[in-house]
C-alpha cells in the first residue's frame, strides 16, 4: 500500500536582522527630507509643466530640438518647466526653459548610469528615491508633455494616466508629442486593452497627441481657459493623498 504524501512544511519565520531593520527605519527620515524639500521649493513655482523623454537623445537629434522649442515656448508663455534634470530630452527641456522667461526646474535622481545633471537648471533638487520624485512631478503640474522615450518615460506616462483615471489626481492635459512614435502604442491600447475591457474607451480621452510646439501650448491654454490654473479646494484636498 502506497504511503500518503507528506504534508509540505511551512517555512519558519526567521528572526529579523536587527541591523538591517534599523537601517530601513532610518531611511524613513531620508524619505521625509526629500518630500519636505520638494514641497518647500516647488509649491510656489506655478503654473508648471512636466516634460518627459529619453535620456539618450543626442543634442543634434530632431527630438532634442523639438523638446527645446516646446520648453522655450512654454517658458515664454509663463509656465515653469520641470524635467528629470538629466541629459537628452530632459536637458533639452531645461535648456529651452532656461532661455525663456520662466523657471527651469530639474528633479535629479541618483542612478548607477545615465543620470548626470544638466547645466540649465534655475532650481535643482536631488532625489535618491523614485517614488518621492514622482510625487513632485505630479503634485504641482498643470500639464504633462511626453516626448519619445524609453521605459522611464512610459513609467511616468502610466503613472499620471493611472492617477487621473482613478481620481487620485486632478484632470490635467496629458500630451504625447510626435504621433508616429506613439502610434503603435495607441493602436495596441485600442485593439487590446479597450477590446479586452481592461480600460474603458473613454480612458483614451485622457490623452492628446500633437506634433508641433505651438499645439502643445494651445492644448494647455484650451484646457484651462474656463477655470484658471489654480486647483480648486477639492483638487487640493485630492492632491494631499497622492
Amino acid at each position: 500500500m502506497a504511503s500518503a504524501p507528506e504534508e509540505p512544511t511551512r517555512p519558519s519565520l526567521r528572526p529579523p536582522d536587527e541591523a538591517a531593520l534599523v537601517r530601513e527605519s532610518w531611511k524613513v527620515f531620508q524619505i521625509m527630507a526629500e518630500f519636505v524639500e520638494g514641497f518647500e521649493r516647488l509649491s510656489s513655482i506655478r503654473p508648471s509643466v512636466s516634460i518627459f523623454g529619453s535620456a539618450r537623445t543626442p543634442p543634434d537629434h530632431p527630438y532634442y530640438r523639438l523638446a527645446e522649442t516646446i520648453a522655450r515656448q512654454l517658458s515664454d508663455a509663463g509656465f515653469a518647466v520641470v524635467s528629470g534634470g538629466g541629459p537628452g530630452i530632459m536637458e533639452a527641456a531645461n535648456k529651452g526653459a532656461f532661455a525663456g522667461k520662466s523657471a527651469s526646474v530639474g528633479l535629479n535622481i541618483t542612478l548607477p548610469h545615465e543620470q548626470l545633471a544638466n547645466e540649465y537648471q534655475d532650481v535643482s533638487l536631488n532625489f535618491r528615491h523614485f517614488f518621492t520624485r514622482k510625487v513632485m512631478f505630479v503634485k504641482y503640474a498643470s500639464a504633462y508633455v511626453v516626448l519619445p522615450g524609453g521605459f522611464g518615460t512610459l513609467d511616468e506616462l502610466a503613472e499620471i494616466l493611472t492617477l487621473v483615471q482613478t481620481g487620485k489626481s486632478q484632470r490635467i492635459p496629458i500630451i504625447l508629442v510626435h504621433a508616429p512614435f506613439w502610434r503603435g502604442l495607441l493602436d495596441w491600447i485600442r485593439a487590446t486593452m479597450v477590446a479586452e475591457r481592461t480600460i474603458a474607451p473613454e480612458d483614451l480621452d485622457l490623452i492628446q497627441v500633437v506634433d508641433r510646439p505651438e499645439e502643445v501650448v494651445d492644448a494647455i491654454f484650451s484646457h484651462y481657459e474656463s477655470r484658471g490654473f489654480e486647483p480648486s479646494a477639492a483638487e487640493r484636498e485630492m492632491l494631499m493623498y497622492l
